[in-house]
């Protein structure tokens, strides 16, 4: 099921924009739901990394389209999103927040389909398992190929990615549950390790970057199972 926004506060384009997708639906067989919100603000104070896609038009009278997408980017890196607006010159703005691309007003079904094509295109791409992990800031989505490890402080877990560290309230228990089936084996009460990223093993440690991360006796032989399995799967 692909997830689409539409955030459009001029009611007949919104239900333009439904008609369009039920057809490419139909057309594509793909399986879409689609919500629709009025303006930018409305979007961003309901948004939990639901979506696949957003819809979303440039001019709006309480949050603009591109102050929406930009507070959207500080929550979600991958959620795609194009611009509907009746004035190019808005539209180049869309690369300051990785837009894919922009729909120009009147919208024609062909060149609309066309669109979103390339962003469905865009989703089929992504890589690794999608998660939602509650920050400071809000939430936050993740694609566990860009975790390195999890570490746990206390009552805090860290996520060490590629974008930073990230922490948040929560179990280890329940990360590790939901990430053994994607490469992610715990190698000890502190650390959820992502195989994918492990250099190598150095004094009782699986060395990632710059990084040792200690392996408890107990864990020493499955670890380096699920370690050689996970080798073989991917270079097979």
């Amino acid at each position: 099921m692909i997830e689409i926004a539409i955030v459009d506060d001029e009611e007949s384009y919104a239900t333009q924009l439904r008609g369009y997708i039920e057809t490419y639906e139909k057309e594509s067989g793909q399986s879409i739901h689609v919500t629709e919100y009025r303006d930018g603000d409305e979007l961003v104070s309901r948004f939990q990394c639901q979506f696949d896609i957003i819809l979303m038009d440039i001019q709006m009278k309480f949050m603009d389209g591109m102050s929406a997408a930009e507070e959207i980017r500080k929550m979600d890196s991958k959620v795609v999103i194009m611009f509907i607006t009746n004035m190019t010159s808005y539209a180049i703005r869309g690369y300051e927040v990785d837009a894919l691309d922009y729909v120009v007003k009147p919208v024609e079904y062909f060149a609309f389909s066309q669109k979103l094509d390339r962003a469905i295109a865009r989703l089929d791409k992504r890589s690794g398992y999608e998660m939602s992990v509650n920050v400071s800031s809000g939430l936050k989505r993740l694609s566990s190929d860009s975790v390195y490890f999890i570490e746990s402080e206390g009552h805090n877990l860290s996520f060490h990615t590629k974008d930073g560290v990230f922490t948040t309230r929560a179990r280890m228990q329940d990360f590790e549950n939901e990430l053994s089936a994607h490469g992610f084996f715990r190698s000890n009460k502190g650390y959820l390790v992502n195989l994918k990223y492990v250099d190598g093993i150095e004094d009782g440690c699986s060395v990632i970057g710059a990084e040792k991360l200690p392996i408890s006796r107990s864990k020493k032989a499955d670890f380096m199972q699920a370690l050689t399995k996970y080798i073989s799967e991917t270079q097979a």
